[in-house]
């Protein structure tokens, strides 16, 4: 089957019930892929086990002499020997694209989840495990759900195969009846603490990569600090964890490993031996008992691949429940049925600490703990799900309307969100400004908004290929080749290109010396006129610009007014503007 079809129009919604409802829907997503597989893999092991017939028949007829007997018997081994390498063949071409069509699936899902959560994915869990969860984990599953077809397969060849012995000798045909499932069973008591270990390894390998990917990210700031050893040896100290889980889980896995080698081996000179006896007496021909001894032999492929099951299944558990538990994620209230209307001319409001930006203002929203100014900038956009154990909070409004209650893609386009630390992709600076936008501000309007002249001269100079023209000049991972400032007001000239109805700025000039935040501070004003902008900022040349500001004291709006107007009155807004405690005293009061 062509890999074409990949990746999926559609993932379609998953059962999320338990990690087995879940591998189980997989399965049965599959359902063509797993019927074929099933085919070919009945073809493959029933020839290979069908071989020992021919095979003893040939011995046979030399033992009496039966020149005819023996061609016979090669021909028929000769086709038997093709149907296998042919069954080889598409059995492993199907048992691939099962396993890749299984994986993709999944890592479409959690993409797919990603996207629908946003921001608020990293709020619910870490990073690393969303790591875990799309590369090792979904190879695990879509191995165990490739290996059920061939679970098939084996169970009825194993049937087949008892069948035949039966007919020959009752004793012999019980006896490997029930002799599979006894040893097949036998590794099953290692399948628990093998999952516990593993789950373990499973966690420890997520927070390393966790620590990992926050370490990578903060290099710079690590090295301005001397921080990299500090980091370095915490992180030495994680993967030696996972070594020791790893090692734990490996020796489980060879205890499994040496049963399915040394059990099938007695069983097969068990079966042999009462064999031999039956030949000795003369019960027996010698042909049928290599014939016996080679299917009984042959059994030891289906007890492999039903141990293999055992381990699939024990790690498959484990990844399933790790993926369950990032696609049942939520958005807060979600019921995702209502709509905005006129999100322009609507106020923001949220109920939790009273603040309400009016529609068309500029509001400045001042906040002395700068984490929770970030929590509340990002709760404002209406995307971010309440964490585990995290007492849910009434949902932002806009309009009337709870965003938390309307399709996401809608409440994006209606409410913007600048992240304090915002990212720029590598690329040219034009594929940096391909986004909607609702063409109201033009490209070079936005640049001149955030004050970009001197960004934009050294991307054509760090970009000679671009002839001159900034907008093909290139801009390294995260813009790395650019100071704070610059990448900070490259990203706000992103968020004024796109315009959208409401603008949320959590510090957008935090980088910036205070002549070009100056400039900043009046672009934003009169590219945003007539817009619904929120920023977040303690700065008196963005303050001074508001057409409201609100100050914010234990997550509560306290006061409201114009900036000048409550330097004069607020002593508690002074203090935050100023940075001066002691501006927090009224006039007059004694030390």
């Amino acid at each position: 089957m062509l890999l074409t079809p990949l990746p999926l129009a559609d993932p379609g919604s998953p059962d999320l019930s338990s990690p087995l409802a879940f591998l189980r829907w997989l399965q049965r997503s599959q359902r063509r892929g797993q019927l074929l597989a099933t085919c070919w893999t009945l073809i493959e092991m029933g020839c290979q086990a069908a071989l020992p017939i021919p095979l003893g028949y040939g011995v046979q007829a030399a033992v009496d002499g039966d020149a005819g007997g023996i061609w016979r018997a090669g021909g028929f081994l000769l086709l038997l020997g093709a149907g296998a390498a042919l069954g080889t063949v598409l059995t492993h071409r199907q048992a691939v694209w099962n396993w890749i069509h299984a994986a993709t699936h999944v890592r479409q899902l959690v993409a797919r989840q990603a996207s629908h959560l946003g921001a608020g994915l990293s709020r619910r869990i870490a990073t690393g495990e969303v790591v875990a969860v799309g590369s090792g984990d979904v190879e695990r599953i879509g191995w165990y759900v490739e290996l059920i077809a061939r679970v098939r397969s084996a169970v009825v060849v194993w049937l087949a195969v008892s069948a035949v012995v039966f007919t020959v000798d009752p004793v012999l045909g019980i006896g490997v009846l029930l002799g599979v499932p006894v040893l097949a069973a036998s590794v099953w008591p290692l399948i628990g603490p093998f999952e516990r270990r593993y789950e373990q390894q499973r966690a420890l390998g997520g927070k390393a990569t966790d620590l990992a990917a926050d370490t990578v990210a903060g290099l710079r700031v690590l090295r301005g600090i001397g921080g990299e050893e500090l980091f370095l040896e915490r992180y030495r100290a994680a993967s030696q964890e996972v070594r020791a889980a790893a090692v734990r889980s490996a020796r489980i896995w060879s205890l499994m490993q040496a049963q399915q080698v040394l059990l099938p081996g007695l069983f097969v000179v068990g079966v042999t031996w009462y064999g031999a006896r039956l030949v000795a007496s003369g019960e027996l021909a010698v042909g049928t008992l290599i014939a016996v001894y080679g299917a009984t032999a042959f059994l030891a492929a289906p007890l492999r691949i039903l141990g293999e099951a055992a381990h699939a299944w024990s790690v498959a558990r484990v990844s399933a429940g790790r993926a369950v538990r990032v696609l049942s994620l939520s958005r807060t209230g979600g019921t995702a049925e209502a709509s905005l209307a006129r999100p322009d001319k609507a106020d923001l409001h949220d109920p939790a600490s009273g603040l309400t930006a009016r529609a068309g203002e500029l509001t400045a929203v001042v906040c002395g703990d700068a984490d929770f100014a970030g929590a509340l900038a990002e709760r404002l956009g209406g995307h971010v799900p309440t964490a585990e154990g995290e007492r849910a909070q009434a949902s932002v409004r806009l309009g009337g309307t709870e965003l938390d209650a309307v399709p996401l893609s809608e409440a994006r386009a209606a409410v913007l969100v600048h992240d304090k630390e915002p990212v720029l992709l590598s690329g040219t600076l034009a594929e940096l400004f391909d986004i909607p936008s609702s063409g109201r501000v033009p490209a070079p309007a936005a640049l001149a908004a955030a004050r970009s002249d001197d960004v934009l001269e050294a991307l054509v100079e760090g970009s000679p290929e671009c002839g001159g023209d900034p907008m093909r000049a290139r801009i390294t991972e995260r813009g790395r080749s650019l100071s704070g400032g610059q990448r900070q007001r490259l990203a706000l000239a992103r968020a004024l290109l796109a315009d959208p109805p409401v603008l949320v700025l959590d510090e957008p000039t935090s980088a910036v010396d205070a002549h070009t935040e100056s400039r900043i501070a009046s672009g934003l004003r009169d590219t945003r006129a007539g817009r619904t902008t929120v920023v977040f900022a303690t700065s008196p040349l963005l303050l001074d610009q508001a057409d409201r500001v609100v100050l914010l004291q234990e997550g509560r709006v306290v006061a409201a007014g114009r900036h000048r107007e409550l330097m004069r009155t607020e002593p508690a807004y002074r203090a935050v503007v100023t940075r001066d405690e002691e501006a927090a005293r009224p006039v007059g009061e004694a030390v």
